[in-house]
């Protein structure tokens, strides 16, 4: 059985984020045949033009660490009505400069955690917009939009509502899945 190599990106720079903890729980119900790598952007500058010549060093290691990975999952919050503009900047990185687009190819999925009572859905939304541009195959069932409330999931990553247990359990399993049919149509390349 192949073990696949994914990169999360987790949308919030907070160190309490509740989308760190959702991460968490997703890890910690996720089929075995899935390793996880978390791919940091917080130390890339804004992205400009002009880095498409030379990029700073941050942003090769950001996009080596993208090239390292079979797949990508994006765990992200909502911030007025889209995504965070840390992970907006880190996607203009990964897709430039133009012809070395890092999503190109590469199965993506889409999760978020929130307060309110629609979750992330339009962050989502709008992420799979960039993402469709950048070429990236996604997992486009099952949808996934958490409510979250405090003590659903422990700072362990255990969650403590068994439906939702459940739910996150099944959503990995589809996860594997999904990237075991893109990589057999597009396998990486040594």
């Amino acid at each position: 059985m192949s073990t696949y190599q994914v990169g999360y990106f987790i949308g919030s720079l907070s160190s309490t984020s509740i989308n760190r903890l959702l991460c968490k729980a997703l890890i910690k119900l996720a089929p075995r045949e899935l390793a996880f790598t978390e791919i940091a952007f917080a130390d890339l500058p804004l992205y400009r033009p002009e880095f498409d010549a030379d990029y700073p060093p941050p942003a090769r290691r950001f996009k080596e660490a993208i090239a390292a990975v079979d797949a990508v999952l994006f765990v992200t919050p909502e911030y007025n009505r889209s995504i965070p503009g840390g992970l907006k900047n880190a996607i203009d990185f990964a897709s430039r400069p133009y012809g070395s687009n890092s999503f190109t190819r590469k199965p993506s999925a889409v999760i978020g955690a929130s307060p309110g009572a629609i979750g992330t859905a339009i962050a989502q939304q709008h992420l799979r917009s960039l993402l469709g541009y950048c070429n990236s195959p996604q997992m486009n069932s099952p949808e996934a939009y958490i409510q979250f409330k405090p003590g659903m999931i422990t700072g362990d990553g255990d969650v403590t509502n068994p439906d939702t247990e459940a739910f996150l359990r099944n959503y990995m399993r589809e996860l594997h899945a999904f990237i075991v049919r893109v990589m057999t149509v597009h396998p990486r390349v040594a």
